[in-house]
């Protein structure tokens, strides 16, 4: 779902790099945008594709503006030197806008977005991160034979930081948007949890938040629970962090790592509800409960689904709950960071099916 086998490549033009991306191993690199869309049993899969497809068609690495080709790369810039402005009814820009609000579930009706710009990488040292990040790609397709490079949002405090960024790279592993829960990195978010990345970022002086949506080389993930403080990977192993090995959210990027396997190259500006109004909605979620399942069963389910690592911190929280360390409600917490409501709700459905149907046969 989220941009799977994208590969990022730094191609040249005369004198003009151009970014690029490859797909591996696809069976709908060759459709329509318009004949992608339709199919409905791949929808996310096709959207990402077709945005990748879009974005190569389209984008070039430039020493200034005029660059650029085409009609869709409007002139007037809302963050000034160095990006783009894409215009509405351009591929790209329509693709990421209805990733975007689509992510946002029933919240996106009352999300408007006002402009979506491109990294235009018009200085020297913008073109040298473009190349850096592809070196780094490259080395982990050798290492981890795929680099897993996918998009992942970052949420931010503002324009000013948006250029900073853009100038100067990430600094100190970003904002403090772990709030302590987390280990010590770079914290994005999935290209389908814009959510998060929206709470994390700032209304600006025009009313306005801004998310950076980037291009991640994530490389062999391990699982990194609340509360640790991990800065690095935990072994040569292992290239980034997660929140949930099935069903990730969260990707955490060490720190020394952050301004080699992050690219930022998109930035989506758009005005939302209030923090309150966000909160509000947070709550009428709909959570996974399973006050009657009993605990030993969920954990015999995901055992045949999760590797035995994964297993064992659940283990270790359902016997913290069984000594009073914990409550319930922090142990389905921690189950759920772990393994991810999707998969969650699988096997608490299939317990269910089990048990109706031994009641069946009595």
């Amino acid at each position: 779902m989220c941009f799977d086998n994208m590969l990022l490549e730094t191609r040249h033009n005369g004198s003009t790099p151009r970014l690029a991306v490859d797909e591996i191993g696809t069976s709908v690199s060759n459709k329509s945008i318009k004949q992608e869309a339709s199919d409905e049993s791949g929808y996310m899969k096709v959207e990402n594709s077709a945005l990748e497809t879009a974005s190569n068609e389209e984008s070039t690495v430039s020493d200034c503006e005029s660059a650029v080709s085409g009609s869709n790369h409007v002139q007037h810039q809302t963050l000034g030197e160095g990006f783009l402005r894409l215009a509405e009814g351009d591929s790209v820009h329509d693709l990421i806008q209805r990733r975007f609000i689509l992510g946002l579930g029933t919240l996106g009706a009352n999300t408007k977005v006002v402009a979506i710009h491109r990294n235009a990488c018009s200085s020297v040292m913008a073109q040298a991160r473009v190349q850096s990040f592809q070196v780094y790609m490259r080395a982990e397709e050798k290492r981890r034979v795929n680099a897993n490079v996918k998009f992942a949002w970052y949420g931010t405090s503002g324009k000013e930081e948006i250029r900073e960024i853009i100038s100067h790279g990430f600094c100190n592993g970003g904002k403090p948007q772990n709030d302590g829960h987390y280990a010590c990195g770079l914290s994005l978010y999935s290209d389908d949890s814009p959510m998060e990345s929206l709470k994390s970022s700032m209304v600006d002086r025009d009313g306005l938040r801004h998310l950076l949506l980037c291009r991640v080389i994530l490389g062999r993930q391990e699982l990194v629970l609340p509360g640790s403080d991990q800065c690095n990977p935990s072994s040569e192993e292992y290239d980034s962090g997660v929140d949930s090995l099935s069903a990730p959210k969260k990707y955490i990027i060490w720190c020394a790592r952050m301004n080699t396997h992050v690219f930022p190259e998109y930035v989506i500006s758009f005005k939302a509800p209030s923090m309150k109004e966000l909160v509000k909605f947070e709550e009428t979620l709909r959570k996974p409960s399973s006050p009657w399942i009993p605990f030993p069963s969920v954990i015999s389910g995901l055992s045949k689904l999760l590797p035995p690592s994964a297993i064992a911190f659940i283990s270790k929280f359902h016997k913290d709950y069984q000594e009073k360390k914990i409550s319930r409600k922090e142990l389905v917490q921690k189950v759920r960071q772990i393994a991810g409501d999707e998969l969650l709700i699988s096997v608490i459905k299939s317990f269910r099916e089990r048990k109706r149907a031994s009641v069946q046969l009595r």
